[in-house]
């Protein structure tokens, strides 16, 4: 062999021998599925072990780390004995495989944690009450006769007529407006309009309790809701309880409006502060005013924006819980579709008219969905 040959780099050399670009490794190809069969097997060991016997492990800080270290961990061995996989096959099938090979993992999970659950839903909302044995149609039949959960789709209906609109309604506003003051400033207002997002809303549900409290008459209102109605020469009311015009759920939307203002104003005065100047200049030459300029110029611009925030905030409402639970429990007609899907399920114990309302909720949103991805897609084809 000559010295010239000996140093041809190794890529070339592979390529001259076309024979060996074809050939495989069995050895690296059977460690690396020894390999992730094993971590695989071990990582479901362990998990399984949280979950059936927490206390083997002394506490919860310690079953946070092992699943920290033993995820994070167990994810780098299982890539490591995959590339080993591909590199031991031969060359032309390794390069045509290696992308699929690394999202394989990612797409089994979100199989095995989204695609899977989905369907077993439907499968069990043709099952009895303990999914013993299918029932057919009764399911959907007993729900839609049931006055509770007609009442829900209508104030599910409600919410979603009520709150995404205000949402960006004051998101907008919050946003044009805190745009005017000074730099200071507007870091400060937005401060305070975006804090409500890292309460949760069982936290914020429990404040505005606090707002909407009742004492009897006579005895001081604590309730500033109550203070200011008495102090304007009206009696203390139970504000959740009054069903007229729907109060009670109007009051509850409040909170959820307190909640999400906030994200909408930063993604909405993201997308003003991107609208270009010279469009704005140019409309100011041609004599509109400062509310034309808003409507026709700015608005038409952040279309994009406001329908992702209207979209987003939609998809939050359809699936709103935690509020109606914790304030009133659906009580003095205020419940809705996932609040009546909990209470079925683990109140009342009817497994299959539970799953029955998570496939009608399913159904209600998939349309959404699709039009969100859609929107997001048309956006940046655009681009």
């Amino acid at each position: 062999m000559s010295a010239d040959t000996a140093t041809v780099a190794p890529g070339r050399a592979q390529a001259r021998d076309p024979e060996r670009a074809m050939r495989a490794n069995p050895g690296k190809i059977a460690i690396g599925i020894v390999g992730m069969a094993a971590i695989v097997w071990g990582l479901a060991n362990l998990f399984l072990a949280f979950g059936y016997y927490p206390e083997k492990f002394g506490s919860k800080i310690v079953v946070g780390l092992l699943a920290v270290v033993g995820g994070v961990g167990g994810a780098a061995l299982l890539f490591y004995f995959l590339n080993m996989f591909v590199e031991g096959l031969p060359n032309r099938l390794s390069d045509g495989v290696i992308p699929y090979a690394f999202l394989l993992p990612g797409f089994g999970l979100v199989a095995l944690m989204l695609i899977y659950p989905t369907f077993q839903t439907v499968n069990y909302s043709f099952a009895n009450r303990d999914s013993t044995a299918y029932v057919g149609l009764q399911n959907y039949q007993t729900i839609f006769a049931d006055n509770e959960f007609r009442q829900s789709i209508i104030n599910n209906v409600l919410w979603l007529l009520i709150v995404p609109a205000l949402v960006v309604a004051f998101g907008v506003i919050v946003a044009v407006l805190s745009d005017k003051l000074s730099a200071g400033g507007e870091k400060l207002a937005k401060s305070l309009v975006f804090l409500p997002m890292a309460i949760s809303a069982v936290g914020a549900t429990a404040i505005w309790g606090l707002v909407y409290a009742y004492n009897n008459p006579g005895q001081t209102q604590t309730g500033l809701l109550n203070a200011i109605w008495t102090g304007l020469g009206g009696s203390p009311q139970v504000w959740l309880q009054i069903e007229t015009v729907k109060l009670n759920s109007i009051l509850l939307m409040v909170i959820l409006i307190w909640l999400q203002a906030g994200f909408s104003m930063v993604l909405l005065s993201s997308a003003i502060k991107g609208v270009p100047e010279d469009t704005l200049e140019a409309a100011r030459i041609d004599g509109a005013g400062e509310f034309q300029i808003f409507w026709q110029v700015v608005i038409p611009q952040i279309k994009g924006s406001i329908i992702t925030v209207f979209v987003t905030v939609f998809i939050t409402v359809l699936k709103i819980f935690d509020i109606v639970y914790v304030s009133t429990n659906g009580a003095y007609g205020t419940n809705v579709i996932a609040n009546l899907f909990f209470n079925k399920l683990f109140a009342a114990s009817e497994a299959g008219q539970a799953t029955a309302i998570v496939v009608v909720l399913l159904i209600a949103v998939t349309p959404l969905i699709w039009y969100q991805i859609k929107h997001f897609r048309d956006e940046e084809g655009a681009r």
